[in-house]
């Protein structure tokens, strides 16, 4: 095996776990290619910064609003009256899974390559029919359970899609990997005969400066996401700082955002007596800048709100970005986030409520010594096994496999 294509329905700045695979890949020696379709402009603006530094092959299908215009809005109609009529209807078509599916699928068919890996739902067909027509492999890589992201409605036009690709296609496939054990063990109920393997969404050891004491006696919260808004559980975050005054505590929240969201944010602040400057937003950074810009704060804080299903049992990127960066983490007590916390104790704490997290931001704003000690436990568990390094060897052996099982095939 020399030649691997991975596909997604978003762009590489969005898909850290997608853009880390890729890497692994071309320093293992194989030729790889990334096909991805266009979503949002701050997602482009670092997608330039990114793919310059890269030794893999980015190739955009479907047009931009900026280039190729007339075939991104003609993409965008074809989805949306897919969507529409999956809607109303029920009827199924790939269409309504991705903008730009059908394309994906075109383009990946036309590169021929050894494997295809499938980095998100909408791409799973792609990488299945990409794999079939040129007498290849195929992967897919779940970073969520797909079918309950959104809602854990069976009868929802969406779900009923979600589940008809998952049935027809992850059978087909040559591997699956997870990015939790919670999304492995929900997998291996529906697909018993597939096995699946869990590979972490960590990162690689950061080289930091050492990290600067907490000053000033304000105790700063930090929360990132691709984007910021409701339902994230940051609506308990904000009761909580009210709840745990006089504590001085400063929230930030790193992320694209519209002036509605901050306004939302800002008359929540409002009701709980929050003063002016208690929230602090920044606009999307390059990963490679968020490391270091996360260290200057003291909490890192992962507040998945447990539904749907697939908010219970994930394990984002957040919580191990903030292990890279040395900070002392707060989860809220979703199954996942409760399991990873047991497994590596010592480096924060979990809640159920407001309440419980306000007690826990008094305890860390009145105890710097508790604080530092969980900080240095973080940082303990990324040098040693909560990274990229650790993470990438599964990945490898899992490809290593496939070129095996290929050359004996011959």
């Amino acid at each position: 095996m020399k030649s691997i294509v991975i596909i997604t329905s978003g762009q590489p700045a969005t898909n850290p776990r997608l853009v880390k695979e890729a890497d692994t890949l071309v320093e293992a020696g194989y030729e790889v290619k990334v096909i991805y379709q266009y979503r949002d402009e701050w997602a482009a603006h670092l997608d330039k910064q990114l793919l310059v530094q890269k030794k893999w092959e980015a190739i955009c299908v479907g047009g931009t609003p900026v280039s190729d215009k007339w075939l991104y809005l003609l993409t965008r109609l074809h989805h949306k009256i897919a969507q529409l009529f999956l809607k109303r209807l029920g009827f199924k078509s790939l269409a309504a899974l991705g903008r730009c599916t059908p394309l994906l699928i075109k383009k990946a068919k036309k590169t021929k390559a050894n494997l295809y890996i499938a980095h998100n739902l909408a791409a799973l067909p792609v990488a299945v029919k990409a794999a079939k027509t040129n007498q290849a492999m195929a992967g897919f890589d779940a970073e969520d359970f797909h079918r309950y992201e959104e809602t854990d409605n069976d009868s929802d036009p969406l779900v009923k899609l979600k589940i008809a690709v998952e049935d027809q296609y992850i059978p087909q496939l040559d591997y699956l990997t997870v990015a939790s054990p919670l999304i492995g063990e929900a997998y291996t109920k529906l697909y018993p005969q597939v096995k699946n393997t869990t590979i972490l969404n960590t990162f690689g050891i950061q080289q930091l400066a050492a990290k600067k004491t907490k000053s000033e006696q304000v105790l700063k919260l930090f929360w990132f996401s691709q984007t910021i808004g409701a339902n994230r559980g940051l609506e308990s975050v904000i009761e909580a700082m009210g709840l745990a005054k006089p504590c001085r505590l400063q929230l930030h929240l790193l992320g694209a955002y519209q002036e509605a969201t901050q306004a939302y944010f800002d008359q929540i602040a409002v009701q709980h007596s929050l003063t002016e400057g208690a929230i602090v937003y920044h606009h999307p950074i390059p990963e490679q800048e968020l490391f270091s810009f996360a260290q200057q704060f003291d909490i890192g804080l992962a507040t998945e709100i447990g539904y749907p299903k697939n908010r219970d049992i994930c394990l984002t990127n957040k919580i191990f970005t903030y292990v890279q960066a040395g900070l002392c983490i707060v989860a809220s007590n979703t199954t996942a986030q409760q399991q990873l916390m047991s497994a590596y104790p010592g480096m924060g704490l979990t809640f159920g409520s407001a309440k419980e997290l306000a007690a826990m931001f008094a305890t860390y704003a009145n105890n710097p010594v508790l604080l530092r000690t969980h900080q240095q436990q973080a940082l303990k568990y990324a040098h040693e096994t909560l990274n990229w390094e650790e993470e990438q060897k599964k990945f490898l052996f899992i490809i290593k496999q496939l070129d095996l099982r290929q050359n004996n095939s011959h």
